[in-house]
């Protein structure tokens, strides 16, 4: 996965809370798992006022033009900012495939439900809790500034506003080096891969049959 150190973005605020994960990537698009070719059905029945299937040109859809991502101010945003509870609902982990996918690196909330919470930082994204205090500034300085960017610098544990200002945020430090090395599970395992070919050539030769599967 893609390592995650400082990035700054454009924020786009979600004002809803307990977003679920049927509502960031509903049902029907559940049918793959190739991990890709979710970002179009982000958010999909509040991004469009049409059904969506799998599979579908999203040029041929409806956009709803008072959902917050079709505005034109938050287009390309990177960071957004959600309330309390975000990714409630199923642990469907093409949540933070599909919030990735659409070009967010990062969630801002004052709580996540706790099984999207991990799954975000397996797949890349980064989870911030901050308060509802700093939140809700958050959100009004969002609302009243277009274009409004937020830094995030992970090795400091930051977040760092437009005036300089910064707001410290928590994070485990095991999640911490796997996001900045762009670790997942697999590249965990992987940084042993001369040991794991070394004992598996040790086993072969001292119990040969286990190469002959019988077929």
């Amino acid at each position: 996965m893609d390592a995650f150190t400082l990035h700054t973005g454009l924020v786009a605020p979600m004002d809803r809370a307990n977003v679920d994960t049927d509502a960031i990537i509903p049902k029907q698009f559940l049918k793959s798992i190739a991990r890709s070719g979710f970002g179009p059905n982000l958010f999909d029945e509040w991004r469009y006022l049409d059904p969506g299937e799998p599979g579908q040109d999203p040029a041929s859809r409806k956009p709803n033009p008072d959902f917050v991502l079709n505005q034109p101010r938050y287009q390309g945003a990177s960071v957004l900012l959600a309330r309390q509870n975000f990714g409630c609902g199923s642990s469907r982990e093409h949540a933070p495939w599909a919030l990735q996918q659409y070009g967010f690196r990062t969630i801002l909330a004052p709580s996540f439900a706790d099984i999207f919470f991990n799954n975000c930082f397996k797949n890349g994204l980064l989870p911030i809790v901050l308060s509802e205090a700093q939140m809700d500034r958050l959100f009004d300085e969002v609302a009243a500034f277009p274009g409004y960017q937020l830094t995030i610098d992970l090795p400091r544990q930051v977040v760092v506003k437009p005036d300089g200002s910064e707001l410290p945020f928590e994070v485990a430090p095991f999640r911490k080096y796997c996001l900045i090395n762009g670790f997942d599970d697999i590249g965990l395992t992987l940084r042993h891969q001369d040991k794991i070919k070394a004992f598996e050539a040790e086993r072969l030769a001292k119990m040969p049959w286990l190469a002959h599967t019988g077929l």
